[in-house]
C-alpha cells in the first residue's frame, strides 16, 4: 500500500492561507487585464497588480489585488444598481428587538383569539370580547415601526 505523501488534511485551513497555483495567479492576471481594457486601472496600477500577482504565494495575497474591482464585464451602472438594491432590502429589514416584539405579540394575540372562540363557543350567554384589547399594544407596536422606518429611512439619505 502506497504512503500519503500529501500530509494531514487541512480542510479547517481557511482558503486564503493556502498556497495559490500558477493557475489562479494566471486567472487574476486575467481580471486585471479585463479591468486594464474596461478602463478601470491606469496602466501603472495594471503593471503594479500583475507583477503582485505572479509573485503572490497565497489565495490572500491575489485576492487583494482585486478586491476593489466588479466582477468582469459588469458596468457602472450594474454595479450601482446592485448596491442601490442592496441597500433597499437592508432598509425594508426590521430590527430583530422589533421582530422578536412582534412575534410576541402575534402569539399572544393568537393565544387570546382561540381562548376567546372556545369560550363564546361553550357558553350561551354574551361573551366580553377581550381579545379586542390586543389592538391596543398591537397599535402601539406598529406606530413604533413605523417610527423607526421613518428614522432610518432619513438616516440614509444625504
Amino acid at each position: 500500500m502506497a504512503r500519503d505523501v500529501t500530509g494531514p488534511s487541512r480542510r479547517s485551513e481557511p482558503l486564503e492561507t493556502l498556497r495559490a497555483a500558477d493557475a489562479d495567479r494566471q486567472q487574476i492576471a486575467d481580471q486585471l487585464k479585463g479591468a486594464l481594457d474596461e478602463g478601470r486601472l491606469s496602466l501603472h496600477e495594471y503593471d503594479e497588480r500583475v507583477a503582485g500577482a505572479y509573485a503572490a504565494r497565497t489565495y490572500a495575497e491575489l485576492l487583494v489585488l482585486v478586491q476593489d474591482l466588479p466582477r468582469p464585464g459588469m458596468s457602472a451602472a450594474q454595479v450601482h444598481a446592485r448596491q442601490a438594491a442592496e441597500a433597499r432590502k437592508a432598509a425594508r429589514r426590521l430590527p430583530v428587538a422589533l421582530v422578536v416584539l412582534w412575534t410576541v405579540w402575534a402569539s399572544l394575540a393568537a393565544v387570546n383569539l382561540v381562548v376567546y372562540v372556545l369560550v363564546r363557543e361553550t357558553v350561551d350567554d354574551w361573551v366580553y370580547p377581550w381579545p379586542a384589547w390586543m389592538l391596543v399594544p398591537g397599535a402601539a407596536l406598529a406606530a413604533v415601526t413605523a417610527g423607526v422606518q421613518v428614522i432610518r429611512h432619513q438616516q440614509r439619505r444625504p
